[in-house]
């Protein structure tokens, strides 16, 4: 009962719209500017880098906070399969109500940010991987300048990384940690499949880009 109702207000508080609430706390519809996806990047088109980068960090909440409750809550410090399950739907509420609020007819932002916090909380089995992929993630934005890109690869890259470790690590086990890789395939699936946009235009060169000077 108690890892349902984590479930529920997972789902809840990734719902809520911090790209929005800023944006409309400046008179600005998000969705009527630039991409009008509802994330820090088009944020920082429409409101400035500052309030991007608190954006980024309160969506990225959304995802730790929920884990680390559950942690904290249900999850004991050798989990099973089940409920290493338990605790992984708890991330993925919190994902799937950044996607999909049901307030805004289902159509919210792309969940990298969020998907990042899901990742940090639950340590060590994306803990490790994430941070692994974050700098790359880095690495690629500093030299190439694309979030999208960026975002992009490590998603594709994430899932890789987490069955190297698990084949390398001592007391990481296939048969206990399945779940975690299956749904990071799916899920770092869904992030690519929301990019898909950005995709094409950057295969068209039309993509915007990020730390550039200012005329």
């Amino acid at each position: 009962m108690m890892a349902v109702v984590l479930i529920i207000i997972s789902y809840f508080i990734g719902s809520i719209s911090f790209a929005m609430l800023i944006a409309r706390m400046h008179g600005i519809d998000l969705r009527a500017i630039g991409s009008g996806n509802l994330g820090a990047t088009n944020l920082a088109r429409a409101c400035g880098k500052k309030w991007a980068y608190i954006c980024f960090a309160l969506d990225v909440l959304k995802g730790f906070v929920p884990v680390i409750a559950a942690k904290l809550l249900i999850i004991p410090a050798s989990p099973s399969a089940a409920l290493l399950t338990v605790w992984l739907a708890t991330g993925i509420a919190a994902i799937l109500g950044h996607i999909f609020p049901f307030y805004l007819k289902f159509k919210g932002g792309k969940g990298v940010a969020t998907s990042f916090g899901v990742v940090l909380g639950i340590w060590p089995y994306y803990t490790i991987p994430g941070l692994i992929v974050f700098v790359l993630w880095a690495v690629i934005v500093l030299i190439w300048k694309y979030i999208s890109l960026a975002s992009v690869i490590a998603a594709a890259i994430f899932p890789i990384v987490m069955i190297i470790l698990t084949g390398i690590l001592k007391n990481w086990y296939f048969s206990t940690l399945w779940p975690l890789i299956l749904a990071a395939a799916i899920l770092c699936s869904l992030v690519i499949f929301l990019h898909r946009t950005n995709i094409k235009r950057l295969l068209d060169g039309n993509e915007n880009k990020v730390l550039q000077k200012e005329d």
